[in-house]
């Protein structure tokens, strides 16, 4: 009897289990792995838009190795990434820290901190780019004004992906800043408290409790950084238009001028999926990295 009520109790689980993650598994299949495959095909015709050409099996493929536009637009989104990615998680945690520092000694005041070093990330990216834009004008932006110059930072080479990057941080570092806080208010009161009975302080007790504390949301935050690092492209979009002479112009960029410009909706998917696994794998190698140094 005890066999069978424990079979019968299992079985009851399973189902339970397998009804919660139906819904899941519906959205998944239908919102990710069909699109992904119907992708994948695309990928493997010459079509438009409007219509599914012949089969042409790699020759999208081949294609892509020896195009120079699509290389072009995966070194400045390398280049992008590069800006961002280390810059967002320090800063974050950074922000994270004072947050926290200031809890501590004002209390719920450290709320309005929190709210206000977070508030530009609820902005719609529309705004965002609006507000850098209005910041960095040549003749009346503040920015400009400041540093006592007039120069045109969406029209310089040099600048014009840099300042993205800069807007990107300001825009975005919030959501790093509350994976670092939830990450500290983990972290035992207990430890802070007998480190200070024996005489730790400052610098020591980051080292030697925080930041251990602290490295697997850091890995974290590093991955998922780097993939929305990689798939920019409103920002740079609607900030530079890819320019000046194509420096902003992203893999993403490049993929939708393919598809929507040129109608080439076949090479367009092919860009996508090889930017996909490209995305994909780095992902997945900075994960292991990561890991292997904690």
């Amino acid at each position: 009897m005890k066999g069978r009520t424990r079979g019968t109790g299992s079985r009851s689980e399973t189902l339970s289990a397998t009804l919660l993650l139906l819904p899941f598994m519906a959205a998944f299949v239908l919102f990710f792995l069909l699109p992904a495959l119907q992708t994948l095909y695309l990928s493997l015709t010459e079509s438009s838009l409007t219509r599914t050409s012949a089969f042409v099996g790699l020759a999208n493929y081949a294609t892509l190795v020896e195009d120079p536009s699509f290389w072009s637009s995966l070194g400045n989104t390398f280049y992008f990434s590069l800006l961002t990615v280390i810059p967002l998680t320090a800063l974050g945690l950074v922000m994270a820290l004072l947050v926290d520092h200031f809890t501590a000694r004002h209390g719920a005041a450290g709320s309005w901190l929190q709210g206000a070093f977070f508030l530009p990330y609820v902005l719609p990216i529309s705004v965002m780019t609006l507000i850098a834009d209005w910041m960095l004008q040549p003749s009346s932006g503040i920015v400009n004004h400041l540093l006592g110059v007039q120069r045109s930072w969406f029209s310089d080479v040099r600048w014009a992906m840099p300042v993205v990057a800069i807007a990107t941080i300001w825009w975005t570092v919030g959501f790093n800043m509350l994976m670092f806080i939830a990450g500290l208010r983990n972290i035992p009161r207990e430890q802070y408290e007998a480190a200070a009975l024996d005489g730790a302080r400052g610098f020591a007790v980051f080292r030697h409790i925080t930041w251990p504390a602290l490295k697997p949301v850091t890995v974290t935050a590093l991955v998922l950084q780097l993939i929305a690092s990689l798939k920019v492209f409103g920002q740079t979009y609607i900030m530079t238009t890819g320019g000046p002479f194509n420096t902003t112009r992203v893999t993403l960029h490049y993929m939708y001028e393919t598809a929507f410009t040129q109608s080439d909706a076949g090479y367009a998917a092919a860009v996508a999926m090889a930017f996909m696994f490209i995305v994909v794998a780095l992902g997945l190698l900075q994960a292991l990295v990561l890991r292997k140094k904690k």
